[in-house]
């Protein structure tokens, strides 16, 4: 539990990441192999105060920054990447509501408020959504009805509100993509036991089916133009994404560390000297990318520039993460290739980092068009 006189520094934060990192570890293989949810690791997250750590002090929260919560999901990672993962997909929700409400005076304090006092849990739909949206909403009395699909929701068996959206068919407008939160205990929403995968097999990401479930006019927090970047996008890619990669490059980080502990017991020769070193030049790389995401959303102002450089950074990050595990097994050599090996489960939780927005065709596509001075909406 925590301590109340003690200074909630980042140092007092890594320290609780640390101590989170040692417990998860001992279970995140039994997890990986039975598919199964990572339930009390957020138990413990809730009771380390994690939860609602970046909601403002002014609401509630202990304020911490982003740049220490990326360090916060990067340790994590380094022993259970599922965890990492789908906690960022909570921290990112936070911390976007929290930017919106300290920069741009965005009506989010209610929502943070309640996430620090209650413990709320937010889970993203964005894998299912992103600039497109996706299922309906049906104008009725009040308010609309909604029904969608939502893949990919990471953490939704502790979740407390889905973060989520529908397309309305405005008559006016055109199709018009609605963002609004739900409850998971409101009529009509079911998680559906669909996360069977290689690899982040303890995220809990199944789909969450939302079937004639009723959202008020009033819950609506926001509207904007199907497939069309918005300056809320631009805001959740300059936060979210450096969040996201933390957790791969803790699990890049956790399959080196695994592969020197093991090349250390064997004979040193050329190769395997030359393949450590590649290694740390990989992971060196994807840290440094990952620096680079974090001080863009510490200085700049979403837009499309500062988007397109979060992305770049993105694409590197990820491709330097996956290199850094696929040279983890070959410095471990044979051992590495038995599922008991941390490093084996890593190379296949890292994969996972191929498929967030954007990916790679779409992030060339967005440089290549700001680069020649042509409209990022195609």
């Amino acid at each position: 539990m925590l301590v109340a006189t003690e200074e909630k520094t980042p140092e007092y934060w890594y320290g609780i990441a640390d101590r989170i990192a040692a417990k998860i570890g001992e279970t995140a293989a039994a997890h990986d192999r039975d598919g199964s949810f990572v339930a009390e690791n957020y138990d413990l997250l809730r009771e380390s105060g994690l939860i609602g750590a970046a909601v403002p002090v002014e609401l509630g929260g202990d304020g911490m920054d982003h740049a220490t919560l990326c360090c916060v999901v990067r340790r994590i990672g380094r022993a259970c990447g599922s965890t990492a993962l789908a906690f960022s997909m909570h921290c990112h929700q936070v911390a976007v509501a929290a930017w919106r409400w300290q920069h741009m005076q965005a009506p989010t304090d209610g929502l943070l408020r309640r996430v620090a006092a209650e413990n709320l849990v937010l889970v993203s739909s964005g894998g299912s959504d992103w600039l497109q949206g996706a299922g309906t909403a049906t104008k009725v009395e009040g308010g609309f009805r909604i029904d969608a699909r939502k893949v990919f929701s990471s953490g939704c068996q502790a979740g407390s509100l889905l973060m989520t959206s529908a397309v309305y068919d405005d008559p006016e407008a055109g199709a018009t993509v609605l963002h609004f939160a739900i409850p998971f205990s409101a009529e009509g929403v079911t998680i559906l036991d669909t996360w069977d995968t290689m690899g982040m097999r303890g995220t809990g990401s199944h789909d969450v089916e939302l079937k004639a479930v009723f959202v008020t006019d009033a819950a609506v927090s926001g509207r904007r133009p199907q497939g069309k970047w918005h300056p809320l996008f631009h805001i959740i890619s300059m936060i979210a994404f450096p969040l996201i990669y933390s957790a791969y490059l803790g699990v890049a980080e956790g399959a080196r560390d695994a592969a020197l502990e093991m090349a250390r017991k064997k004979p040193a020769n050329a190769g395997l000297v030359s393949l450590t070193g590649e290694m740390q030049n990989a992971v060196w790389t994807a840290e440094t990318a990952l620096t680079a995401m974090i001080a863009t959303a510490a200085t700049a102002q979403p837009g499309p520039e500062t988007t397109s450089r979060v992305m770049t950074g993105r694409t590197v990050a990820g491709r330097a993460a996956i290199r850094t595990v696929e040279l983890a097994l070959e410095v471990g050599g044979g051992g590495a290739f038995y599922r008991k090996s941390p490093i084996e489960r890593a190379f296949r939780d890292i994969q996972g980092a191929r498929f967030h927005p954007l990916q790679e065709p779409a992030q060339l596509e967005l440089a290549g068009r700001l680069a020649l001075g042509l409209d990022i909406d195609g």
